[in-house]
């Protein structure tokens, strides 16, 4: 059942970006872990997003993380799509390799250098506007932060987006509650955020985003009927881990070994 095959293929991805940011002592574990499933039902559903090695040269259908600062969770699913070697993997955050804490464009499978909160939907829109220019019937899914939602670059572009008729563009927005430093109703209250979106003309749905069968339904909706579509998905910052989840003190930090033996055996992937 594909369902079962998508939690088993979540709870490899949450381990190996679990052991990734242990090894390097990294940051933003929690981000990572909040929008894993997101991830892995566009990747591994087979509905909009194929493997591509030949990503650049062949462009079509494409995925952007706008929270960029979830760059290893998407660099293990690249990786397990056969974008990256694993060698290439084991890279990341080491000197002169391009798989840094962002993503970067020099990486097969990356389309445009994110991090800088609010771009991705701009960069989206532009890529979408070029294929209404030429006829190309593409579509672009993009991965957003609810953070991202206090910039006016992003409703700029939603506004653009249905202005301009683009219908091919299906947003997911990891509204996990939490920044950097504090709850984003805190530093900004979002809501009501579906009807925010409907406001601007989108499609909107609200779903829990860590459920892939609702997951699975929208892309399937999207795909039969595109329209400018966002997918409000309500996450937990942690997912997966019970004492990271909802904690944003996992936000900068990453696991010490005791830890980090912990969270794998609540993971309880097995290799």
């Amino acid at each position: 059942m594909q369902i079962n095959r998508l939690k088993k293929i979540s709870d490899k991805v949450r381990y190996e970006t679990i052991k990734l940011i242990h090894k390097t002592k990294t940051a933003h574990l929690g981000s990572c872990l909040s929008c894993i499933d997101i991830l892995v039902a566009n990747y591994f559903s087979n509905i909009i997003l194929r493997s591509n090695v030949n990503f650049k040269s062949k462009l079509k259908d494409t995925f952007v993380l706008s929270k960029g600062h979830a760059a290893p969770a998407l660099y293990v699913v690249l990786q397990m799509k056969g974008y990256i070697s694993k060698k290439m993997l084991n890279t990341y955050s080491k000197p002169n390799s391009y798989l840094e804490e962002h993503p970067n464009i020099k990486i097969n499978g990356v389309l445009v250098s994110s991090g800088s909160l609010g771009h991705g939907l701009s960069y989206v829109a532009g890529v979408a506007l070029g294929d209404q220019i030429n006829k190309k019937n593409n579509y672009h899914v993009l991965v957003m932060s609810d953070g991202e939602c206090n910039e006016g670059s992003t409703w700029e572009a939603a506004m653009f987006i249905t202005g301009k008729k683009i219908n091919n563009i299906l947003a997911f927005i990891d509204c996990n509650k939490w920044q950097a430093t504090e709850k984003t109703s805190d530093i900004m209250n979002l809501d009501p955020m579906k009807q925010k979106w409907q406001a601007f003309g989108w499609k909107t749905y609200e779903i829990d985003g860590h459920n892939f069968s609702s997951l699975i339904n929208v892309i399937k909706k999207f795909k039969k009927n595109p329209k400018p579509t966002a997918v409000i998905c309500r996450t937990i910052k942690g997912k997966g881990v019970s004492f990271m989840e909802n904690d944003n003190l996992w936000h900068y930090r990453s696991p010490d070994k005791k830890e980090y033996l912990k969270a794998i055996k609540e993971i309880g992937f097995k290799k």
